[in-house]
């Protein structure tokens, strides 16, 4: 119902205004059976509370933004299903920001969050350097997600990703593999993501005694799988062979597995692949793709509890965090 007042909630309830936006507003000493009667007013009027009004009466809105670049990602979309499901247990709901990975987005969404609609931030920047979020002057608490930048003032939360890659990798050289590529990585300028990611990849192969071949280090322009195959089909085409392929993530993985099919090579037998992230889809694919899996549940939760922290008045330098991960062994690359 469009312009439900609370007058109109209070009116049905057969309470007072107060009543009402005691109720709106989590006042403690509200009874527990008239607080159910307030609600059931709420929901069948479908009464939305004015969001300036509630920071006016408490000084929160009771809403977080988490912003990311891209919403169509496998890895963001169930992120954002897990921060949102720990911030509701919290009593607050999430606005999502999409920064489409540019400097211009980024800049948009951090200080988007002055406008006085939500009570803080969880962020995964892209390309906003350290030096310029130590310099944003936010009255907003902010926790910061990923490998990106990570100001010492700004609480981060993040797996190792050094030690991760170096894991999938080794597992690979466990297989017998030593012709091991790395894909899905920029053409350009690295992210701090593939320069960690390549770095652990490197210390595995430099710990077996393999020595690390730039010329496997395979390039994608997108993250996608169409990208993915892409990259992987010319590197064949062009004459590169391996036995082994680390991905990126799990979208570069997925179209490494077409790439290798269309081109009658037998995964693990012949080429074995390892992905990243651990999204839904490498469960199902054919062969399945063994994955590094981040604790995402872990990430949310640890993300979600520092930031009520800060919205509840903690002021300290940031607390940079690590939360597990684990590589989950599929038939792509199979374990013993």
């Amino acid at each position: 119902m469009a312009g439900v007042r609370l007058q109109d909630v209070a009116e049905l309830a057969g309470v007072s205004m107060k009543t009402v936006s005691n109720v709106v507003h989590e006042y403690p000493h509200v009874s527990e059976r008239m607080r159910e009667r307030v609600q059931k007013a709420i929901d069948e009027l479908g009464y939305r509370p004015n969001l300036l009004g509630r920071r006016l009466a408490t000084g929160r809105t009771g809403l977080l933004a988490l912003a990311f670049a891209d919403v169509t990602l496998p890895y963001f979309a169930e992120l954002a299903r897990r921060v949102s499901d720990v911030a509701e247990e919290q009593g607050y709901r999430v606005l999502l920001e999409q920064t489409d990975s540019t400097l211009e987005g980024e800049r948009a969404a951090v200080s988007g969050i002055e406008a006085g609609m939500v009570d803080g931030m969880i962020f995964q920047p892209s390309v906003m350097s350290s030096a310029e979020l130590a310099q944003t002057r936010s009255s907003l608490p902010m926790v910061i997600l990923g490998e990106g930048a990570a100001p010492l003032s700004i609480d981060r939360v993040m797996i190792d990703n050094v030690a991760a890659a170096r894991e999938a990798t080794a597992h690979l050289l466990g297989l017998g593999r030593r012709r091991i590529a790395f894909a899905g990585h920029e053409p350009g300028r690295l992210s701090r993501t593939s320069e960690l990611r390549i770095a652990g990849y490197q210390s595995a192969l430099e710990e077996a005694g393999v020595i690390p071949d730039p010329s496997l280090l395979i390039p994608s322009d997108a993250i996608s799988p169409v990208d993915g195959a892409a990259a992987i089909g010319a590197a064949l085409d062009g004459g590169l062979r391996f036995d082994a392929v680390m991905c990126r993530d799990d979208l570069a993985a997925i179209g490494a597995l077409r790439a290798l099919q269309e081109r009658g090579l037998r995964v693990p037998e012949d080429v074995a692949i390892t992905g990243w992230d651990n999204t839904l889809m490498t469960a199902v694919t054919f062969p399945s793709i063994t994955t590094v899996a981040p604790d995402l549940t872990a990430l949310a939760t640890q993300a979600i509890a520092m930031l009520v922290e800060r919205i509840d008045g903690l002021s300290s330098m940031g607390r940079h965090v690590l939360v597990p991960h684990r590589l989950v062994t599929r038939e792509s690359a199979p374990g013993d």
